[in-house]
């Protein structure tokens, strides 16, 4: 047996690590695609402003990333563009969206979209995880 420790980002190896795990879900909960999910706002120039990206799976809608960029926020783009995902993730079948977030970010931000937090790791600063039910 070998071990490695790999210090840059590796697509191929992450993908076959992704893939097991696939694999044996689907031998558990049967076969599910997991499908990208983003949602994106661009200026009146083009520029992108703001966007929620994450995937669905299992009847789940899991948030990778949120973001709008600092002259937009606080105009409701962000909770727009969250009802825009939510909704897509809802066509798809989801049942419950995921997210996590740090303390300094935006915790209040998913409390306000309707998101409970559900646990939190007390680190400095702390990372929140949070679910809302469709």
């Amino acid at each position: 047996m070998k071990f490695e420790v790999i210090h840059e980002e590796n697509n191929a190896i992450v993908d076959a690590l992704v893939d097991g795990v696939r694999q044996f879900n689907a031998g558990l909960l049967g076969p599910e695609k997991s499908v990208p999910l983003t949602v994106i706002a661009r200026d009146e120039n083009g520029k992108l402003i703001g966007g929620v990206g994450g995937r669905t799976i299992y009847k789940n809608f899991l948030i990778n990333v949120v973001w709008v960029d600092d002259q937009t926020r606080g105009t409701g783009l962000g909770h727009k563009l969250m009802e825009l995902a939510e909704a897509e993730a809802k066509q798809r079948g989801c049942l419950v969206a995921q997210v996590d977030t740090l303390s300094i970010q935006a915790p209040v931000f998913y409390e306000k979209q309707g998101f409970e937090i559900i646990g939190t790791v007390t680190t400095t600063p702390q990372r929140i995880f949070l679910m809302k039910k469709y």
